[in-house]
C-alpha cells in the first residue's frame, strides 16, 4: 500500500510538470465578443434610413479567430452592389451612406451620369492582412471590411479603380479621388492604389480599431 501510494504521488508530480511543447498552456485564439444589443439595434435603425434592404444574420464564430458578429446581409442600398456577404452592421451602414451620399454626387459632378451598380471584391474572408502569412488578422476576417473595385454608370461606362486611378481621363481620376476622400470621412480605414501595391485595383474600407487611416 505504501509503495502504491508513493507511485501515485510520483505520477501526479510528473503530470504537473508536463505542459505544452513550448512550456506554456495551449489557449485558443480569443473569441470575438458578441455585439452590444443596444448598439446593434441603433445601427439597424440607422441603416434603414438609407432605404437599405437587409437580413440580420446570427452571430457566427469560425476557426483561426475569424467571426461574423453583429452582421447583416445587404440586398439593396439604393443601387445594386455585387458580391456582398456578411458584414458588420456599422460597416454596412457606412457603405450605404457613402453610396447614397458621396458616390452619386461625385458621379453627377465629374462624369455627368449616375452610378447604377457598384462592383465589390467582397466582404467576409478569413485571412491575414493582404493574405500574408503571419500578419495580423484582416478586418475581412471579422466581417468588418468591404473592397470596392468598379462603378457602372447609367450611360454604359464602367469605371474601374485599376484602370481609372492613374488613367488618362482626368474626370475619372477626379471622380475616383472624390469618392476615396469621401470614404475617409465615413470609414475608420481607407486604402486605395496610393496606399500600397496590394490595393492597386480596389478601395479597401473597414471600421477597425486601428484607424483613422486614409491613404
Amino acid at each position: 500500500m505504501r509503495m502504491r501510494g508513493l507511485s501515485l504521488l510520483m505520477l501526479l508530480v510528473l503530470a504537473g510538470c508536463v505542459g505544452s511543447p513550448a512550456g506554456k498552456p495551449h489557449r485558443p485564439p480569443p473569441r470575438e465578443p458578441a455585439e452590444d444589443s443596444r448598439a446593434l439595434k441603433q445601427c439597424l435603425v440607422d441603416l434603414a434610413r438609407y432605404d437599405a434592404k437587409f437580413t440580420v444574420l446570427p452571430d457566427r464564430w469560425f476557426g483561426n479567430g475569424c467571426s461574423a458578429t453583429g452582421a447583416v446581409q445587404l440586398t439593396a442600398i439604393g443601387i445594386p452592389v455585387t458580391n456582398l456577404g456578411a458584414m458588420k452592421c456599422r460597416t454596412a451602414e457606412r457603405l450605404s451612406a457613402w453610396t447614397n451620399e458621396a458616390v452619386q454626387n461625385a458621379a453627377t459632378a465629374w462624369l455627368g451620369s449616375r452610378v447604377i451598380r457598384i462592383e465589390s471584391f467582397g466582404t467576409y474572408n478569413c485571412r491575414p492582412r493582404n493574405g500574408v502569412a503571419g500578419a495580423k488578422m484582416s478586418e475581412h476576417g471579422r466581417a468588418n471590411a468591404v473592397d470596392i473595385a468598379a462603378f457602372v454608370l447609367a450611360d454604359g461606362r464602367r469605371v474601374t479603380v485599376e484602370q481609372g486611378w492613374n488613367g488618362p481621363d482626368k474626370d475619372i481620376r477626379n471622380f475616383l479621388r472624390a469618392v476615396h476622400k469621401a470614404a475617409c470621412r465615413r470609414f475608420a480605414i481607407v486604402i486605395g492604389p496610393a496606399g500600397d501595391a496590394a490595393h492597386y485595383n480596389h478601395f479597401h474600407f473597414d471600421m477597425g480599431a486601428d484607424g483613422p487611416y486614409c491613404k
